[in-house]
């Protein structure tokens, strides 16, 4: 088992891996909540092209809760969650999901954000649980590690004897000094955490959270042959477009990208279209498990319209996977 979870949680992130050391990683939280909550629907996309299928499969509106879909894994611990950066995007949800799962590890940067006004989207208990744990530092419960480019450590990328890959998570970025621009200009996305998933068969899939350009630059620079010709990327800051220079793209060069949700006319689907890049969006696909480790690298979707349309775009057909929990969609 190594399977990896890219879940439909509305405008944010939220990604599981589930190791063959039988440990779970969670990147990321975003609706995540115990109590029945009520959702209103929300605004339909315009129609989108992905994989060469066209239409508005309106997945957003149907979003995942992260407990319920890991209580559905038979996940009883957490044994390592990684919060990216400090946006609360991606830490929607975080005290909930905390006092269900227990996590053993947390991973978090010596970021200094502070929070005065919050959107009513977004809990405040949510952002001062976060706080109270960064702020407590390494002797809190779980164990906080702050870690940085090119780091090393038992089980995340070593075994516990110190040798081979652990459970094979590879941190490229922030830097300290990518950090301290980030505390000094009060930006946060270049504080990300980046990380290089390789299976044990060599496959590679690419979390780089809402990595911007400088943290770009620095992996283009720096860590050019762990990220050209990936498998996977999980597009940066959701796929939007926020400005970025994609230049990038020339590099990771991914065979396939996972888009998040946003406004379709904020997500820069032309940066991959004209370099005839894959991707898919979870608006159209829900929930994506990517299945690394056999010998083809198998790709499921939650959202069964799509996974019908793809197979009749390309004369193929589709099948619904009890053990992955979604339908087949293509090997990659």
């Amino acid at each position: 088992m190594g399977i990896v979870h890219f879940l439909n949680v509305k405008e944010g992130d939220c990604h599981i891996i589930q190791h063959p050391s039988r440990h779970t990683t969670v990147i990321d939280v975003c609706n995540a909540f115990v109590e029945k909550q009520s959702h209103e629907v929300e605004e339909a996309y315009v129609a989108a092209r992905s994989l060469g299928v066209i239409g508005n499969f309106n997945q957003k509106a149907q979003p995942e809760n992260p407990i319920n879909y890991l209580g559905n894994l038979s996940v009883r611990s957490i044994f390592r969650f990684i919060l990216t950066h400090p946006d609360m995007d991606h830490m929607d949800g975080i005290k909930a999901l905390f006092e269900k799962f227990r996590p053993t590890n947390f991973w978090d940067t010596d970021n200094e954000k502070s929070i005065d006004d919050f959107k009513k989207v977004y809990s405040e208990a949510d952002w001062e649980f976060y706080r109270n744990l960064r702020d407590r530092g390494s002797d809190s419960d779980p164990n906080r590690l702050v870690l940085y480019a090119g780091a090393r450590g038992q089980f995340y990328n070593r075994q516990e004897d110190g040798k081979g890959g652990g459970d094979g998570l590879y941190i490229l970025a922030p830097t300290p000094e990518l950090l301290k621009k980030c505390n000094e200009e009060e930006n946060w996305n270049d504080a990300s955490y980046v990380i290089l998933y390789k299976t044990a068969n060599g496959r590679r899939i690419l979390f780089p959270g809402d990595a911007h350009d400088d943290t770009w630059e620095h992996l283009v620079d720096n860590h050019e042959n762990d990220i050209a010709d990936v498998d996977v990327l999980i597009a940066p800051h959701h796929g939007r477009d926020s400005g970025a220079d994609f230049s990038f793209l020339d590099v990771v060069n991914p065979t396939l990208t996972l888009f998040g949700n946003a406004s379709s006319k904020h997500l820069a689907y032309d940066k991959w279209s004209n370099r005839n890049l894959q991707y898919i969006t979870n608006n159209q696909a829900g929930t994506i498990i990517l299945d690394p480790d056999g010998e083809d690298f198998e790709v499921f979707v939650t959202c069964e319209a799509f996974a019908n349309a793809y197979a009749y775009n390309q004369g193929s057909s589709t099948f619904y996977s009890e053990t992955r929990g979604g339908w087949y969609l293509l090997d990659i």
